[in-house]
């Protein structure tokens, strides 16, 4: 699925958690996180015409789809939480989690490939997670679904009074929620 499905994923479970808003934050980044690796595809498009093109993307993503890399996101968010650190801890877990699960079900290629999940690498290679009804990156599912948590979104942000601007500002949140509460009315 799209980075943008796994960030709505994320902060949709975060905001039905009740955690504060480093919480919210740490939750949402952990179900963006494995695709970190896929940062690779910048250098590789770069170098793709190049005597020695860089395969970063084709090679390795998928590689922090692991329990290991899901490990260190929890502890990495136990230790910057606040507040209430093991139920941040759980949820970056599940969160992690839920990204390898959209990652299943929909995110095969064009040409039919199916990035298999290397669950327990880096210490060993005998499970692979992938589903063979896994649909296509493009899929009309992916699209419903990411409408469907973007409208879970809308409706959270315009009932709690804080939405995914957030993280970027609490000013240009402040004047999104306050132009939902007068387009639909405060909650």
């Amino acid at each position: 699925m799209s980075p943008v499905t796994h960030f709505l994923t994320g902060w949709v479970l975060a905001n039905t958690a009740g955690v504060d808003r480093r919480g919210r934050v740490l939750v949402t980044l952990a179900c963006v996180a494995p695709d970190v690796d896929g940062l690779g595809i910048i250098p590789e498009l770069l170098t793709r015409n190049s005597e020695h093109p860089l395969l970063w993307f084709t090679l390795y993503h998928h590689s922090l789809h692991t329990l290991a890399f899901g490990v260190v996101v929890a502890a990495l968010a136990c230790a910057l939480s606040k507040e209430h650190r093991w139920k941040i801890g759980f949820l970056t877990l599940v969160s992690f989690h839920l990204h390898l699960l959209e990652d299943m079900v929909g995110s095969r290629g064009p040409d039919g490939y199916q990035w298999p999940i290397p669950y327990l690498a880096p210490f060993s290679s005998s499970l692979q997670l992938s589903w063979s009804g896994e649909w296509g990156l493009n899929a009309w599912p992916n699209i419903a679904i990411t409408v469907v948590l973007l409208s879970i979104t809308l409706w959270l942000a315009w009932r709690h009074g804080y939405s995914p601007l957030e993280m970027i500002s609490p000013r240009v949140d402040t004047g999104f929620i306050d132009t939902l509460h007068r387009r639909f009315g405060a909650p």
